[in-house]
């Protein structure tokens, strides 16, 4: 009787705790991302104050694409660093919004190379469970319980290359504007994941980049009061490697 007291505490104390460290189990990820790109520099849209947020500048015509690759290692249950590289293309068209005599239409080729933080402040609380290893139905409650949430932010840079129409290139003579350069730029946002079995993962994630400079459009008017900003809105595809037992990412 004693013994079985005994093997019951050991269960009641210890399963819990190994369950709580599964996770190391799986430290590295692999993402993919893609989606759409959102410009809002000084070339179109309205005026900040009188474009609803910035919700005015989002055209259909002005939206462009990107895709990006990263490597994240969980260093906490909550808390991920993360390695990023995006490719995307940016555009700026005056013929909508308050500048639309002036005519001027930018194309940007932008690479960005990121080092950033992500917390989890909404957790999967069903890693562990047998729903997420796949046994037993899922109820829409149960799916709500495997969602983690995400805030994230860091530094990077953005390596960018400027193609405007006549007009704009003209101007960019004039002001002696290279057509290509870099900048420092700051991503935040925030991102949403669901497991879709133990390996995978999928999700959204949108997320801004302040940039550190006003030229990134190839133009900078004496009245603007503030650097250039763009976003992407990504669906994202996550793999995640087992932890060998030297710590590192296991291919097998």
């Amino acid at each position: 009787m004693k013994r079985c007291f005994v093997t019951f505490l050991l269960v009641l104390f210890i399963v819990p705790l190994t369950l709580a460290q599964t996770w190391k189990l799986k430290r590295y990820e692999g993402t993919f991302g893609f989606g759409t790109t959102h410009f809002m520099s000084d070339i179109g849209g309205y005026p900040r104050g009188s474009n609803a947020g910035g919700l005015k500048d989002v055209r259909f015509r002005q939206t462009r694409f990107d895709f990006n690759v990263n490597v994240k290692y969980r260093i906490f249950r909550n808390f991920n660093a993360r390695l990023g590289l995006a490719y995307g293309l940016l555009n700026g068209n005056d013929a909508a919004g308050s500048n639309s005599d002036r005519g001027y239409v930018t194309d940007v080729t932008a690479l960005e190379p990121l080092v950033i933080a992500e917390y989890y402040f909404i957790t999967n609380k069903l890693e562990n469970s047998y729903v997420f290893a796949g046994g037993g139905k899922r109820s829409f409650s149960d799916f709500l319980k495997t969602l983690d949430i995400y805030a994230f932010t860091g530094i990077g840079g953005i390596y960018y290359t400027v193609t405007g129409n006549d007009l704009l290139e003209d101007k960019m003579d004039i002001e002696g504007t290279n057509e290509k350069g870099r900048a420092t730029i700051i991503p935040a946002g925030v991102g949403i994941s669901v497991p879709f079995s133990p390996e995978f993962n999928f999700g959204m994630e949108l997320g801004g980049r302040f940039a550190l400079s006003d030229y990134i459009d190839g133009y900078s008017p004496a009245s603007s009061k503030a650097n250039d900003f763009y976003y992407f809105f990504n669906f994202t595809i996550t793999y995640k490697f087992n932890t060998g037992s030297n710590g590192l990412p296991s291919f097998r």
